[in-house]
């Protein structure tokens, strides 16, 4: 047993209050969000649903998280930065959310949350390094350290605000990842880290009942860019600095179905001649969508292959050697045939027909005949 059973306990009470706080407050944000106008209008061929819906949930979500850390959590300097870039992180999701601010003003705040989470010491030093047949086991990041922590941090804060799209997604995808990296930050006794993790879980399942399909709220970038920022930054904290743990590939395979759906979504629409900020429907999510599933049918393959993914991170915390080096080979094969799945698979089950950025066309004149004899 490597906790006390106070900690255990302590652990246990973060998840659960967490919970109650975030639960017990999102009919409270709704309707603040009704009063100060942070409604998502569906004007755009983009957006899934059919009616005006309360976004800015995320504030429920921060309250019970926040609260529930400062209850429970050893505030180092650390958890100090992160919890200082989190507010700094809500503020302008709250703002965007009621104003939709420039792409270029929420890349700068991301970009300063980042830094003060690095300025009070979330920074990565060191790697363990993907090659693991080679001498050098670890790689020291030296002068890159501060760089490539703020470009994580940013990327991850992004990803997550990007797979925001369906009801409860990225909410459940979040739940998912937290309890990855809980699980992991158990195995290698970082107590801390734990609390910080299960009171990100517990505040995100307190707001999943009102998000889930049919939504009656949305998280917004509020939640989207919150949950985002702290799963980057306590996956810093907490496994970056472990040369027994696969450093890079547990945090990455954590949030894998966020990352790469950022990635895809950057090069294509650079490929298309697009701005990387210029919003589309070409993510996983619109994928499954066109090709028949129902919105619950779509989050529920997403949420299937983040969990599989997060147990192979987990199984990777636990061995070495060439095992580590099989699983994750295996990850990658099944991140590759997801990607196969949702973008060449069948779409004989009532395929929406899409231009190349991804946006649905209208209806061909002998289809919209054969519409109306229907």
């Amino acid at each position: 047993m490597l906790f006390s059973s106070a900690v255990w306990i302590k652990i246990g009470l973060s998840c659960v209050i967490a919970f109650a706080i975030s639960f017990a407050a999102t009919p409270v944000v709704k309707m603040f969000a009704k009063e100060v106008g942070a409604i998502d209008v569906p004007t755009e061929a983009r957006r899934v649903h059919d009616h005006p819906i309360p976004r800015m949930g995320g504030l429920a979500i921060f309250f019970g998280f926040l609260l529930t850390v400062i209850l429970f959590a050893d505030i180092t300097d650390q958890v100090r930065g992160i919890l200082f870039g989190s507010i700094i992180i809500v503020v302008m999701g709250a703002i965007d959310d009621v104003m939709n601010l420039n792409p270029w003003i929420k890349l700068g705040v991301q970009t300063l949350a980042a830094g003060v989470a690095v300025a009070y010491g979330v920074v990565i030093h060191v790697l363990t390094n993907p090659a693991a047949f080679t001498a050098n086991q670890v790689l020291f990041m030296g002068y890159l350290a501060v760089p490539v922590t703020i470009l994580w941090i940013v990327g991850c804060t992004n990803a997550v605000n990007l797979i925001d799209g369906l009801d409860g997604l990225a909410c459940g995808v979040s739940v998912i990842s937290s309890l990855t990296m809980l699980v992991v930050a158990l195995m290698v006794a970082e107590a801390n880290v734990a609390v910080i993790l299960a009171a990100l879980t517990g505040a995100c399942i307190g707001f999943l009942p009102y998000n889930m399909n049919p939504a009656k709220l949305f998280m917004g970038d509020t939640g989207s860019q919150l949950l985002g920022y702290v799963l980057a930054t306590v996956s810093v904290m907490g496994m970056f600095k472990y040369y027994a743990v696969v450093t890079f590939i547990v945090p990455v395979l954590a949030l894998a179905i966020p990352l790469s759906d950022t990635v895809f979504a950057f090069f294509r629409r650079l490929f298309h001649g697009q701005s990387p900020f210029k919003a589309d429907r070409g993510h996983f999510h619109h994928k499954l969508l066109d090709m028949g599933l129902s919105q619950k049918q779509a989050v529920a393959v997403l949420y299937s292959v983040s969990a599989i993914l997060g147990l192979a991170a987990v199984v990777l915390a636990t061995t070495g050697g060439a095992l580590r080096m099989i699983l994750g080979v295996a990850a990658f094969l099944i991140a590759l045939g997801v990607w196969f799945f949702v973008f060449r698979g069948n779409r004989n089950l009532h395929p929406i027909n899409t231009d190349e950025a991804g946006n649905p066309l209208p209806p061909k004149p002998e289809e919209e005949a054969k519409d109306g004899q229907d």
